[in-house]
C-alpha cells in the first residue's frame, strides 16, 4: 500500500510517502521552491517522494491530508462572527482565499496532482499525535501535542497503544499556548509563525520579571495546565495583527520596532514567557502522566520544538523517557497523516520509523557534474581522507560547509546540510552571525558531539539526536567551547551516533585528534531568510553568498581563496532575505 500525507496552505508546506508501513520520502516544499515556509501545495515535494519510491501518480492508493478544512472554516467563520464590526477587515481577506481554494482541498490536489484516486482527511491534532508516536521507539506511550491551532484544538494528549493511536482530551481556541507565545513574538517584532526561536534565544540574556504581570493580567493557568487568555488584550481572534494597545499597555512599553536592536527590556519579556511556557508546559505533563499512567511520553506541535522546555521537562523526570518528532510542525504532521491512515486500513503492527536517509539526495555523480559544467576549482577524495581535511580547516579558523547524504526532514541541521566551525572560538558566534548567517547578535549555536562522549561535556545522560533538548555544559567546559555555550550556560545539542551519520562522525574524530575537543559548532546552511540548502548549485551559490571558507559537496572539497571572481559573482544571491 503506497499513501502520501500532505500538510500545507498555512505554513511550512510538505509531503511524505509510506509504503507499507515505512516511511520512505519526506520533504518540505520550500527547499525546492527556495521559499521559506512555503505554504502552498506541495507539489514538487510531491513529485520528489514519488520519484525516490520509483512510483507514478496511478500507484498511489491513498493521498492524507492533514487538516479538515471545513472543520477549520466553520471555526474561523464562528469566531468572525463573534465580532462581526471588529472582524471585518480580516473577514475580508480570508473569504476569498477560503472559497476560491483552501476549502475545496480534495478538489485542489486531484486537480493540480493529476490524481484520481480517494482522498483523506485527518484532524490537526490526530496527525501531529499519530506523526510523533508511530515514528517514536515506543510500543506505549503518553502523547502531548501543543501548537498555535488545528481545527478547534491548540493542545492535546492521548495514549499511543502498538498500531493504535487515540486522543482522550483537547483544549480548544482561542485559549492557546502557542497563540500566546507568538502574540509575544510579534510584540517583540518578530515574524510570527517564523521566528518564535528567536523569542525563545534571547530569553536567556533576560530575568523573568514580568512573569507574574502575565499570569495576572493575560493568561490564567489552571493546575492541569490548560489555560484561559483574556482575549481583550489580544487582536488575533478578529484582527490581522496578534495584540493590541491595551496588551502594549500592561508593560508600559510600545511594541518593539522590526529590525531595531534588542534592549533589556525586550530580554526581559522574552525570559517572562519563556518562563509562563514552561511552568504551562510542565503543569501540562504532569497532568498527562498522571492520567495515562504511562511512563513514556511522546510530543508535537509547534511547541514542541521549544527545546528550552523540552530540556526542563526531561530533567524534571515525570516521565522515564520523552520523544520529540524530529520534525514536530506543520511538516511534520503529513507523516502522522499518512501513517495514520495506514495503520487505521490495514491494522498492521507499529514499527519505528526512520528519520534519517529520508530527504532528497544529489549523488558524488551530480555534484561532479555541476562542478565541471560551471568551470568550478575542486579537489576530490575519499571520505576518511577529506574528513581529515574539513577538521584541519575547522581547526585552522576556517568556516566549513558540508553538503553530503540525504537531507534532513525537520528545521534543524543535523550534519547533512550543516555548517561547521570551531567552539573553542570566543569569536566565532559573532563571526557566524555577522558574516555567514547575516542575523541578530544574541543568536546562539548549538553543538553537535560525539555520543560516547556527550557527558564529558555536558550534563547529558542520553542520545540527543534531533537538537531537540537543552542540556547545560559543565562549568568546566564553558571556556573550552564557548561557542556553542549560551548565555545561561545551555546548549541545544546533537549527538552523532556513526552509524546515522558517518561522514561527521569521522570528522569530529578528526578534530578530536588534533584538538582534543570531540565537539563543533552546527549550524544550518542557509543564510538568513533562505531555506536550507537542497541541490549542489544552492550548495554553491550559499557558499559564495555568505562567509564560508570551504565547501564540502560530497567528496569534493571548495575552498573560496580558490574560487575565480567572475564565478563567485555569477552565483551571488540578488539580495539577503528576511
Amino acid at each position: 500500500m503506497n499513501i502520501i500525507g500532505i500538510s500545507c496552505f498555512y505554513h511550512d508546506a510538505a509531503a511524505c510517502l509510506v509504503k507499507d508501513g515505512t516511511l520512505v520520502a519526506a520533504c518540505s516544499e520550500e527547499r525546492f521552491t527556495r521559499k521559506k515556509q512555503d505554504p502552498e501545495l506541495p507539489k514538487n515535494a510531491v513529485a520528489y517522494c514519488l520519484e525516490r519510491a520509483k512510483l507514478r501518480m496511478e500507484d498511489i492508493d491513498y493521498i492524507v491530508f492533514y487538516d479538515k478544512p471545513f472543520t477549520k472554516f466553520d471555526r474561523i467563520l464562528t469566531g468572525y462572527m463573534a465580532t462581526p464590526f471588529l472582524s471585518y477587515k480580516a473577514f475580508i481577506k480570508a473569504l476569498p482565499v477560503w472559497l476560491s481554494r483552501k476549502i475545496w482541498t480534495d478538489s485542489v490536489i486531484a486537480k493540480e496532482l493529476e490524481y484520481d484516486g480517494e482522498i483523506l482527511f485527518l484532524s490537526h491534532h490526530l496527525s501531529h499525535a499519530a506523526g510523533t508516536y508511530f515514528s517514536s521507539p515506543y510500543d506505549n506511550a503518553a502523547i502531548l501535542t501543543i501548537d498555535g491551532v488545528g481545527e478547534w484544538a491548540t493542545a492535546s494528549y492521548g495514549v499511543g497503544e502498538k498500531n493504535k493511536v487515540k486522543l482522550l482530551k483537547e483544549m480548544h481556541y482561542p485559549h492557546s499556548v502557542g497563540l500566546l507565545y507568538s502574540a509575544f513574538t510579534y510584540y517583540l517584532g518578530f515574524q510570527v509563525n517564523s521566528a518564535e526561536y528567536k523569542v525563545m534565544g534571547l530569553a536567556p540574556y533576560g530575568k523573568p520579571i514580568y512573569a507574574d504581570r502575565i499570569e495576572e493580567k493575560i493568561v490564567k493557568i489552571h493546575d492541569d495546565g490548560s489555560i484561559h487568555l483574556d482575549l481583550d488584550y489580544f487582536n488575533f481572534h478578529y484582527g490581522l495583527t496578534m495584540t493590541n494597545e491595551k496588551f502594549a499597555n500592561v508593560f508600559d512599553h510600545p511594541r518593539r520596532s522590526e529590525e531595531s536592536e534588542t534592549d533589556e527590556f525586550a530580554e526581559n519579556i522574552a525570559a517572562s514567557i519563556q518562563a509562563v511556557t514552561e511552568k504551562i508546559v510542565l503543569k501540562m505533563a504532569t497532568h498527562v502522566r498522571e492520567v495515562t499512567n504511562k511512563d513514556k511520553l511522546c510530543m508535537s506541535g509547534g511547541v514542541a520544538l521549544n527545546c528550552k522546555a523540552n530540556g526542563l521537562l526531561l530533567r524534571q523526570n515525570i516521565f522515564e523517557d520523552i520523544y520529540v518528532q524530529p520534525s514536530a510542525g506543520d511538516a511534520g504532521a503529513s507523516v502522522g497523516a499518512a501513517m495514520y491512515a495506514y495503520h487505521t486500513l490495514t491494522d498492521a503492527p507499529k514499527k519505528q520509523q526512520p528519520f534519517w536517509g529520508i530527504g532528497p539526495t544529489h549523488s558524488a555523480d551530480d555534484c561532479k557534474t555541476f562542478l565541471d559544467y560551471n568551470a568550478i576549482p575542486h579537489i576530490e577524495k575519499k571520505q576518511k581522507e577529506a574528513a581529515q581535511i574539513i577538521a584541519q580547516k575547522i581547526a585552522d579558523g576556517n568556516i566549513v560547509a558540508i553538503y553530503h547524504g540525504a537531507m534532513e526532514f525537520g528545521p534543524r541541521a543535523l550534519g547533512f546540510r550543516s555548517i561547521l566551525a570551531d567552539p573553542r572560538n570566543n569569536n566565532m558566534k559573532e563571526k557566524i552571525n555577522a558574516a555567514v548567517k547575516y542575523r541578530e547578535p544574541f543568536r546562539p549555536f548549538a553543538p553537535v558531539v560525539i555520543k560516547e562522549d556527550v557527558q564529558e561535556y555536558f550534563d547529558c545522560k542520553k542520545a540527543s539526536p534531533y537538537m531537540l533538548f537543552n542540556f547545560y555544559v559543565h562549568e568546566n567546559k564553558r571556556n573550552i567551547i564557548p561557542a556553542v555555550t549560551h548565555v545561561d550556560g545551555s546548549s541545544r545539542i546533537q549527538t552523532v551516533d556513526k552509524n546515522d551519520n558517518p561522514y561527521l562522525y569521522d570528522i569530529l574524530q578528526s578534530f578530536k585528534e588534533l584538538t582534543g575537543v570531540s565537539v563543533l559548532l552546527n549550524t544550518s546552511f542557509n543564510l538568513r531568510g533562505h531555506a536550507i540548502v537542497n541541490t549542489p548549485e544552492d550548495a554553491f551559490a550559499t557558499f559564495c553568498s555568505g562567509g564560508i571558507d570551504n565547501l564540502l559537496l560530497e567528496c569534493y572539497i571548495l575552498d573560496k581563496k580558490n574560487m575565480p571572481k567572475e564565478i563567485v559573482e555569477h552565483f551571488l544571491f540578488d539580495k539577503k532575505l528576511d
